[in-house]
């Protein structure tokens, strides 16, 4: 699933190069590096990939991180690069939730639901015949 959008116009009003990584492309790579660094912390051996679960307080973490802004933690990484990782990790959850709460609303189905749903949920009607959660009384 693309989270761009499909359409050519829409896609070319989004300035992913120009419009971002162009703006900051050393704090991108600091963000990038950190990313690296934090895996190998977090979890050894393993391919890069965020641990999710490891993790939950992203604001509260972000704003520790803010308080030593323009210093080095521990680990010799700057404390601004960790305050863009929360905020970024921040931000991207708030739109996960914001575009699963749109499909839930939508279709009926939530990411909990979507493997036994298996595809059934494909739009509003379905999802009022079928209640995904468990097929709590449906009859699918």
């Amino acid at each position: 699933m693309s989270v761009l959008p499909t359409e050519a116009v829409s896609r070319k009003a989004i300035p992913v190069a120009t419009g971002c990584i162009d703006y900051f492309p050393d704090a991108l790579i600091a963000v990038a590096e950190l990313s690296k660094i934090g895996n190998d912390q977090h979890n050894p051996g393993e391919p890069l990939h965020w641990a999710r679960e490891k993790s939950k307080d992203e604001a509260d973490a972000l704003m520790r991180h803010f308080i030593e802004r323009g210093t080095r933690d521990t680990d010799g990484v700057r404390h601004s690069a960790k305050v863009a990782w929360r905020a970024l990790a921040l931000l991207q959850k708030e739109i996960e939730n914001d575009r699963e709460a749109s499909n839930q609303a939508a279709t009926g189905c939530n990411r909990e639901c979507e493997s036994e749903c298996a595809g059934v949920c494909t739009d509003a009607t379905d999802a009022a015949a079928y209640v995904c959660a468990g097929n709590l009384g449906g009859d699918r």
